[in-house]
């Protein structure tokens, strides 16, 4: 009896379901059109080196807090940590013996790279115009004047890590980068009027210990100490402005494109390339001015590659293909899936550091190496206030 029953009450839902489907049959394709967007790859992504439009989900890590990572979200946890890491040690490889190349020739270089793909991109990949970058640009005239602040800061990030990665390890400079939490949570508060929970009050008194420690030396190490500084100093640079860029971005670039937002002539939202080419050219203009003020004797004497090697043309590469692929694989990570990906790449880069470098690290460093990967993860972390056992 108790089966018969499960079998009609089964039968029925069926019959449900399929009358929903007939009466609605949106919601069925809405299904499976999430279905295919979990299964498709980052790596197809990354060789588009762009993903197109803000209307996807954001799947890696989904709501579960700490837990329950997706496949694609796997992927995406791997991409942004293995290309965090490669990218300081390989910077640190190339500034080790601090060569004498321009920095302002690095950043445009690198950003000459973002702008070709991305106009390869648009141009070969999405088959569209020319002339719809340029229409682009004329409407959005407002924010591409707007992006100019954020695209100097990018470009002041680039040149510090330059001078940060020829005066620091790799490992030191994973770790003190980080207090670009602090940076953006106070330019938050000041100028967003954003507060702060207790949990991330914690977390950022944690990452601020938690650096101290790992900058503290055991022993005599006056000779380096001045290097040290420089490196410290241009790192503190690099947090200031990617807390400043952060706030700023939220406060006047999202709320004019929100109120005013650009769509293409088919009525749809232009793909992230068209942004990347937006950046890039902004960012060419910051650097181009900065390099004809500071540079420009050199430049005329010497020329803007003087002293690039194979090894340094690989640092603007990998700089321009990593900050292509991050962007396209950013929408698909939540916070808490970019908190594991950073604790994930301090971790990598300190341990990489000593087998490749030969680095140093003592027992306070791991100490301070716990508080930054505690901290962050606090600070990005949902769903902190439910009980451990319930």
């Amino acid at each position: 009896m108790s089966e018969s029953r499960f079998s009609s009450s089964s039968t029925r839902q069926q019959r449900r379901a399929k009358q929903q489907d007939i009466e609605n049959p949106s919601a069925t394709t809405e299904g499976n059109i999430m279905r295919t967007s979990d299964i498709s790859s980052v790596a197809a992504e990354a060789a588009g080196a762009l993903i197109s439009t803000s209307g996807e989900k954001e799947i890696a890590g989904g709501s579960s807090g700490f837990g329950g990572i997706s496949a694609m979200g796997l992927k995406v946890l791997i991409l942004l940590a293995v290309q965090n890491s490669s990218k300081n040690l390989l910077m640190r490889y190339v500034m080790k013996e601090k060569p004498d190349f321009l920095s302002s020739a690095a950043v445009i270089g690198s950003e000459c790279t973002k702008l070709t793909l991305s106009l390869f991109y648009i141009l070969f990949i999405e088959k569209n115009s020319f002339g719809s970058i340029i229409q682009y640009f004329k409407d959005d005239w407002k924010n591409t004047l707007l992006v100019s602040v954020p695209a100097s800061a990018y470009n002041l990030q680039m040149t510090l890590e330059y001078i940060a990665l020829a005066n620091l390890d790799a490992a030191m400079f994973s770790v003190l980068v980080q207090t670009k939490l602090v940076f953006t949570a106070t330019f938050s508060v000041i100028f967003l009027g954003k507060k702060l929970k207790y949990i991330q009050v914690i977390s950022l008194i944690l990452l601020t210990l938690g650096v101290m420690l790992c900058n503290m030396k055991v022993g005599n190490d006056n000779q380096n100490n001045n290097s040290n500084m420089k490196g410290i100093l241009a790192t503190l640079g690099i947090a200031v402005s990617s807390g400043f860029a952060s706030v700023y971005t939220e406060k006047v670039i999202k709320a004019q494109r929100k109120n005013s937002p650009v769509m293409t002539s088919g009525g749809g939202q232009h793909s992230l390339a068209y942004t990347q080419v937006q950046l890039a050219c902004m960012s060419l203009v910051t650097i181009g001015i900065y390099a004809c003020i500071m540079d420009f004797r050199r430049i005329l004497e010497f020329g803007l590659f003087h002293n690039f090697n194979g090894m340094a043309f690989l640092t603007v590469f990998n700089s321009a293909i990593g900050g292509l692929i991050v962007a396209s694989v950013l929408k698909h990570a939540d916070s808490v899936l970019k908190g594991y990906a950073t604790a994930i790449s301090v971790i990598g880069t300190g341990l990489l550091s000593m087998v490749l470098f030969g680095t140093q690290l003592h027992g306070i460093y791991f100490m301070g190496i716990i508080n930054v990967i505690i901290a962050v993860l606090l600070y990005n972390g949902k769903n902190l206030d439910h009980y451990m056992c319930s």
